[in-house]
């Protein structure tokens, strides 16, 4: 298979991110980046929504040092389907310091996910971003969250604020850790007291499983790179919930459109979000270690 050709609209990760001025602890851990191909070794799926820029484990492991981070969870990008290959590369190659979340299908066998552990995999993520991915039947998702219990794997699951009332009593089955990408994507222009935000945090606060990464302010702003506007969101659930939340880069960040980020200025933002020593190492270092390495 030939190279496949980027989207003519696709913006490619920045070429030369700042070192943060911000000093990353010891162990730090990128909890939510990707890997795009590169193809043709590993070529996207036939029934993606986007075809990004090649965006290697050879990059990613460079950008981590870079930043000062020591280890990477890697998602599967829905770019590649359920072709978890370039994923499960990168956790080998990455040893130790990489774990995988996988896209997979209700077909899954036993055997695949005692490769997939053994890769480094630690759990699967479940999309209902409408634009990405096409519907998948919820009794689907069911059988793969039973399926992965016996490997201890958590849930990672990613909508928009809009469909968290639907989904809620969806959600409120799955066993084990469930953990939300990007806070749910609030419209942050309605502000923290909007139904949409307090049914988000009512719903972590009734449900001790639930999980979220305060990640993406760059998808949330509607105001540009300041993020000044996302940080009360992200505040609010760092203070309420500092043992149930994640930090990542989202690298090479899939589908932006407004600008791309500089990965050290992301960096930067973090003790604005997690303003004690405590938060920052829970956030940074405890819970993504207690959730993926511990298993």
């Amino acid at each position: 298979m030939t190279k496949q050709k980027m989207d003519t609209d696709w913006l490619v990760f920045h070429p030369n991110p700042k070192i943060p001025d911000f000093v990353l602890p010891g162990g730090a851990v990128d909890a939510h980046c990707h890997v795009f191909g590169p193809s043709p070794e590993f070529p996207f799926a036939p029934e993606r929504k986007y075809t990004p820029c090649n965006a290697s484990k050879d990059d990613l492991f460079a950008l981590r040092d870079h930043l000062g981070f020591s280890r990477n969870v890697i998602v599967q990008a829905t770019c590649h389907g359920k072709d978890n290959s370039a994923m499960v590369d990168a956790c080998r190659v990455g040893g130790d310091l990489a774990r995988g979340i996988a896209s997979v299908g209700a077909d899954i066998t036993h055997k695949e996910l005692a490769e997939m552990h053994d890769a480094g995999v630690r759990g699967v993520r479940f999309n209902f971003v409408k634009r990405l991915v096409d519907a998948t039947p919820k009794e689907a998702f069911i059988a793969i969250a039973e399926k992965i219990q016996e490997f201890g794997w958590s849930i990672v699951v990613y909508f928009e604020a809009t469909d968290l009332e639907e989904l809620e009593p969806f959600l409120k089955q799955l066993p084990g850790i469930v953990v939300v990408d990007h806070l749910g994507r609030p419209d942050v222009t309605k502000g923290v007291n909007h139904p949409d935000f307090t049914r988000f945090i009512d719903f972590m606060t009734k449900n001790e499983n639930i999980w979220t990464k305060v990640t993406c302010p760059e998808r949330l702003t509607t105001r540009g790179a300041s993020y000044d506007e996302v940080v009360p969101y992200y505040q609010a659930i760092v203070d309420r919930f500092e043992d149930r939340v994640l930090w990542g880069t989202d690298w090479p960040h899939p589908n932006m459109k407004s600008h791309m980020p500089d990965d050290g200025a992301l960096v930067d933002y973090i003790p604005r979000i997690a303003r004690t020593q405590e938060q920052i190492h829970k956030l940074l270092v405890t819970n993504p270690m207690r959730l993926y390495w511990t298993t």
